[in-house]
């Protein structure tokens, strides 16, 4: 399924693919601190709780391939269903009991559990010395932390500063799909969670702008959020500042 990689110092992305700018932050910091690089594009079905999310989620193989040449990465690992969740149908699986059940955990049942296992699955196979993820997902850069900490593995996890664009939202691969005036509200949002509010103020602002809330939750001092934006979920966190 993977040849097997030189016993060098090997750096790992794991991502689902059509590639933006902060998987390239994320892909050049793995090629510049480790002698070897390696980027794997798997679209998880497990971590999916809505079907037509799966089914509409971009994928493009062939510019994800040319991303990664140019920014120096070695290895491309691309694995099909079938083979990453052989020989078990998915029938075991790892579960975190505690933050995973909260924010996304408690909006997208099972999501977790699918996108854990996978990693651990990653993990094993690659065996690289360190993982680099973005912080755009806090809540499962510190699942993955926990997880490898709990299983002793033998990688070091490393959380990568969240890319934005010129409107301070947070990059995402799901921004294709939003149209012009779904794009407005996106940076609408942006901008108002990126201003030293209350959560409370905050909602109220979101509200009277029409975007859907999900979730706004506090948890040792950063502030987490979801929103939906038409069909499409956007999601962020920060540290909450000194007001």
């Amino acid at each position: 399924m993977l040849s097997a990689l030189p016993s060098t110092e090997l750096g790992f992305v794991p991502t689902m693919g059509a590639l933006h700018a902060g998987h390239a932050a994320l892909l050049s910091r793995a090629a510049a601190e480790n002698q070897t690089s390696l980027l794997s594009v798997f679209v998880n079905p497990t971590q999916f709780d809505d079907p037509s999310d799966y089914q509409q989620y971009p994928i493009n193989l062939a510019r994800d391939i040319e991303i990664a040449e140019s920014l120096g990465i070695d290895y491309f690992f691309a694995p099909t269903d079938p083979a990453m969740l052989y020989p078990d149908h998915y029938t075991y699986q790892v579960m975190e009991n505690a933050h995973s059940l909260i924010m996304e955990g408690a909006m997208r049942p099972g999501h977790f559990n699918g996108m854990l296992t996978i990693v651990l699955k990653l993990l094993l196979l690659i065996r690289p010395q360190r993982l680099y993820l973005g912080e755009k997902d806090y809540q499962q850069l510190t699942l993955i932390q926990g997880m490898a900490a709990a299983f002793f593995l033998d990688v070091e996890i490393i959380g990568c500063p969240t890319v934005r664009d010129a409107q301070g939202l947070a990059l995402s691969s799901r921004h294709a799909r939003l149209n012009s005036a779904e794009k407005t509200q996106a940076y609408r949002f942006a901008q108002h969670f990126h201003t030293c509010e209350t959560s409370e103020a905050l909602q109220s602002a979101l509200e009277n702008d029409g975007i859907q809330i999900e979730y706004i939750h506090e948890k040792n001092n950063r502030r987490y959020i979801a929103v939906k934006i038409g069909d499409i979920r956007l999601i962020d966190n920060k540290e909450i500042p000194p007001c």
